[in-house]
C-alpha cells in the first residue's frame, strides 16, 4: 500500500471519529426521532397525500401533532411532579410515624387473617421506637428514588424535545433517507439488505405499538377508576400512568397512592375499590394486552422487553423507556434472521 492511499485511509478515519464524537450526545436523541417517525410514517404519508405533496408542511404538522400529544403532557406532568413529591414523601413519613396503637376495625373484621393482622398491629405498635426507625431507612430511600424520578422526567423533557426536532427533519427528507437507506442495503446485502430493511421497520412498529397502546389503554382505564373514585387531579395522574405503565411496577405506584390518599380521607370503601381496580383491571391490561398487540408483527419476549426498558433508562435516560427495548427486539430479530438456515 504506498503513501498516498494510507493517507486517504487515516484521514477518512479521523473524519468518521470526529463526526461520531460530534454526534455521539445525540445518538439516543436521533434514534428515538428515527423510531418515532418509522412508527408514525403511515400518518405522516396520508397527510402528504392530503397536502398534495407538500412535504414541508406536513413534517411541521406531525411536528406539532406530536407535541400536542407527547410533549405537552409529558411538561405539565413533570412541572406537577416537581412540586407534589417532596411533600408528599414528608406526609408519609409523618403518616407513618403517627401510627395509632389499635388496628382500625375494618382491617379486625377481615374474615379470616382479622385477627392475625390485628395483633401483627398491635406487637409493631407496642416496638414503636423500633418501628420508627425501620419506617426512617425506609422513607430516606424512597425521597431519593422519587426525587431522581423527577430529575429523570426533566432530562427526558429535555430529550423529547430535541428527538421531535431531529423528526421534523427526518419526515421533511424522509423519502430521499429511505431511498439510499435501501440502496445500500441493496449494495451489502443484496436481496437479504432488503428484507432486513422491512424486518427492522416492523419491528420497530411492533414494540412500540405494544408499548404506547398498552399504556394508552391501561391510563384510560386508570382515568375511569380515578374519575368514580372521585380522586383529585385524574388528568394528572393518568397522565403519570401513561409514562410509568411503561415501566413494569410503574402503576400500582399511582393506584397504591390513591387508594392510600383515600385510606387517609377516611374513604376506606373507596379506597378498597381503587386497589382492586387498578390490582384487577389496569394492571392486568399489561398482561394481554402488550403481548398481543406485538405479536401481530413479531413474537417478542416479554422479559426483553422488560430488560430493555431498564437497560435503556440508564443507557439513554427518560426515551431509554421507549428505545431500550426497541433496540433490543430489534436486535433479536436481526440476530435470529441472519442465522436461520435458508432454504
Amino acid at each position: 500500500m504506498d503513501n498516498k492511499r494510507l493517507a486517504q485511509i487515516t484521514l477518512v478515519t479521523l473524519l468518521a471519529l470526529g463526526c461520531i464524537l460530534v454526534l455521539w450526545p445525540f445518538v439516543a436523541a436521533i434514534l428515538f426521532a428515527a423510531v418515532i417517525c418509522v412508527t408514525t410514517w403511515p400518518l405522516y404519508e396520508r397527510l402528504s397525500v392530503r397536502l398534495r405533496g407538500r412535504t414541508g408542511l406536513a413534517a411541521l404538522l406531525m411536528t406539532a401533532l406530536l407535541i400536542m400529544l407527547a410533549l405537552v403532557p409529558m411538561a405539565y406532568l413533570a412541572a406537577n411532579v416537581a412540586d407534589v413529591v417532596p411533600g408528599l414523601v414528608d406526609s408519609v413519613g409523618t403518616l407513618l410515624g403517627n401510627v395509632p396503637d389499635t388496628a382500625p376495625a375494618w382491617l379486625q373484621n377481615i374474615p379470616f387473617v382479622g385477627s392475625q393482622l390485628n395483633d401483627y398491629w398491635h406487637d409493631l405498635a407496642s416496638n414503636r421506637d423500633a418501628v420508627n426507625k425501620l419506617l426512617q431507612q425506609l422513607v430516606e430511600p424512597a425521597r431519593m428514588v422519587l426525587l431522581k424520578t423527577v430529575t429523570l422526567t426533566g432530562q427526558g423533557l429535555l430529550q423529547m424535545v430535541l428527538s421531535l426536532f431531529v423528526a421534523f427533519f427526518f419526515y421533511r427528507d424522509g423519502p430521499q433517507m429511505v431511498a439510499r437507506l435501501q440502496t445500500a442495503g441493496r449494495r451489502l446485502g443484496g436481496e437479504m439488505g432488503e428484507q432486513m430493511l422491512v424486518l427492522t421497520r416492523n419491528t420497530v412498529m411492533g414494540v412500540m405499538i405494544g408499548i404506547v397502546g398498552t399504556a394508552v389503554a391501561q391510563a384510560l382505564v386508570m382515568l375511569t377508576g380515578l374519575l368514580i373514585a372521585g380522586v383529585p387531579a385524574p388528568v394528572l395522574l393518568a397522565a403519570a400512568t401513561f409514562f410509568l405503565s411503561m415501566v413494569p411496577v410503574g402503576p400500582p405506584l399511582i393506584w397504591a397512592g390513591a387508594g392510600f390518599w383515600l385510606f387517609e380521607q377516611g374513604q376506606t370503601g373507596w379506597a378498597i375499590f381503587m386497589v382492586l381496580w387498578g390490582l384487577l383491571l389496569v394492571s392486568s391490561v399489561d398482561n394481554f394486552l402488550k403481548p398481543l398487540l406485538i405479536s401481530r408483527t413479531s413474537s417478542l419476549p416479554i422479559l426483553l422487553i422488560t430488560l430493555g426498558v431498564f437497560g435503556g433508562v440508564l443507557a439513554f435516560g427518560f426515551i431509554g423507556i421507549f428505545l431500550g427495548p426497541t433496540l433490543l427486539a430489534l436486535g433479536l430479530v436481526l440476530a435470529e434472521k441472519s442465522t436461520a438456515p435458508r432454504s
